[in-house]
């Protein structure tokens, strides 16, 4: 039997009408989400840094990858209902190029660089004896202007104990009293320990460091303790340098352009490793549940996704985002979630929030708890990509499964692979993520406006520090006075 055209063009139209309508739900996003497609953007991700040095780092042709691998979904295949471009900005780029730490008896010491790192001369680096500091593993060691009062470093190394405060304020402070550089021995035993980032505010700040193993540390302090001088060798070549690089934003083209609910994870990964789970399990989470919504309509709210440039290198990206929002762009956005490292292989179930977080929070809970994931609470600590926008008033939370051991024993190492993921964090938790979404996606009750006028007193300063810190350095860049040569931890 021969359909008439006109029966033909009739059916053609209903069922294109049928799929154009087809309606999101919570329940198809979260169905449409599973672990064989999450392990194949990880794969995807995990292959990029191995044909690029092992890295997805900023300023790395794997961090440009990266983005081309995001781009080929978003503007290729899904080119017909999202909306995509890149946001170009550019950064300082560092890397160490060599790192030595010589002991007293010619000895070479194993030894990591920060992220930052300063130079010290070349060819021969810096030798000179060692100087013992005091210990304190509660507030933790030399980070307080009184840890060094009667302390005269000068001319010395100092060794320095790692630990709970930042990295960069222990290296100012022994610039300040004449230290020619740091040895920071690690608070923990072994060699496997994570790569601080410094900041590159810190650039001509700071001096040079070396991270050795604690048992190092330990038997030179014993015998500094015994009167027993103590030499070393720091040699650190580093390099910084300005370089390009971008955000990639996409976002549906359906919903109101003026009710936008925005998903955010970052795109880089730290220079010592591939970045799986910091963050390709957020970058995974959220490319996952763009391909779902791209395949429904009938949803008032506009929805954004981004996936952020150089958050290892200070949030620097979604800084750069959020400090260029004019206050009525801002005002569009009606809820941030952000996604950073959603599968660590010991998994807690932490959600982050503040005063503005309306009811973001409470549906994450709401699935994982359904599904017996215990849930745990905790405030905005500044670390993650949260940040301009609680700076900016928009409600906004978090979902985070934990750095460091004991969740993520190859956090910033190169060990952060294919290996380092539990696969079931990561689907329950993005199935979590694309309920929330696509409940915001229909309905603002529970969404509180933006707090343009009530302050976050506990953390807005240090987030409005941020925002001075990049419009300082991107000044400073602008005018060509990046050093050419010379997290997640907090810096």
């Amino acid at each position: 039997m021969k359909l008439s055209s006109a029966w033909a063009a009739s059916a053609l139209l209903f069922a294109s009408t049928g799929l154009a309508t087809d309606p999101l739900t919570a329940d198809k996003v979260e169905a449409d989400i599973n672990t064989v497609e999450l392990q194949r953007v990880l794969y995807s991700l995990n292959q990029i840094a191995k044909k690029n040095g092992g890295t997805r780092a900023f300023g790395t042709p794997g961090y440009k990858a990266s983005v081309d691998f995001i781009l080929e979904r978003a503007q290729t295949r899904f080119a017909r209902q999202m909306d995509t471009f890149v946001q170009p900005f550019n950064w300082t780029y560092d890397e160490t190029l060599q790192i030595a730490v010589t002991g007293p008896e010619g000895e070479d010491v194993f030894v990591i660089s920060p992220q930052y790192n300063a130079a010290t001369p070349l060819p021969g680096g810096i030798t000179a004896q060692l100087i013992n500091t005091p210990v304190n593993d509660e507030t933790g060691s030399m980070c307080l202007a009184e840890q060094w009062e009667g302390i005269d470093a000068t001319g010395k190394l100092a060794l320095v104990k790692r630990g709970i405060c930042a990295v960069s304020d222990k290296l100012r402070f022994a610039k300040q009293h004449g230290a020619l550089g740091v040895i920071l021995y690690n608070q923990t035993p072994g060699t496997v320990y994570a790569t601080p980032t410094l900041g590159a505010e810190n650039i001509g700040q700071i001096v040079p460091v070396g991270i050795i193993p604690l048992e190092v540390g330990q038997a030179w302090i014993a015998r500094l303790t015994a009167g027993q001088p103590v030499t070393a060798t720091l040699l650190v070549d580093a390099i910084a340098e300005e370089r390009e690089t971008w955000n990639v934003i996409s976002e549906t083209k359906e919903g109101d352009p003026n009710k936008v609910i925005m998903l955010g994870a970052h795109l880089d990964s730290v220079q010592e490793g591939p970045g799986i789970n910091d963050d390709g399990s957020g970058t995974a989470g959220i490319l996952e549940i763009m391909g779902s919504v791209k395949k429904y309509k009938g949803f008032p709210h506009k929805i954004r996704f981004a996936w952020w440039a150089a958050e290892e290198s200070g949030l620097v990206g979604s800084l750069h985002y959020a400090e260029n929002l004019a206050p009525a762009e801002a005002d569009k956005i009606k809820y941030y979630f952000n996604y950073d490292m959603i599968g660590s292989p010991v998994p807690k179930y932490e959600i982050s929030s503040y005063e503005n977080s309306g009811i973001g929070p409470q549906l994450l809970e709401d699935y994982l708890v359904s599904n017996g994931r215990p849930v745990e609470y905790a405030e905005f600590d500044g670390r993650s990509d949260y940040v301009g926008f609680v700076e900016l008033g928009i409600p906004a939370t978090a979902l985070f499964t934990g750095a460091e051991a004991p969740w993520d024993a190859c956090y910033h190492q190169a060990c952060d692979d294919l290996d380092n993921i539990d696969l079931e964090a990561l689907t329950v938790n993005t199935k979590a993520a694309a309920r929330a979404l696509a409940t915001l996606a229909h309905s603002l009750d529970g969404v509180p406006p933006r707090a343009v006028t009530t302050p976050n007193l506990r953390g807005r300063s240090k987030m409005s520090h941020q925002f001075k810190r990049w419009a300082a350095l991107a000044d400073h860049a602008s005018h060509g006075h990046m050093c050419s040569h010379g997290k997640k931890e907090v810096v």
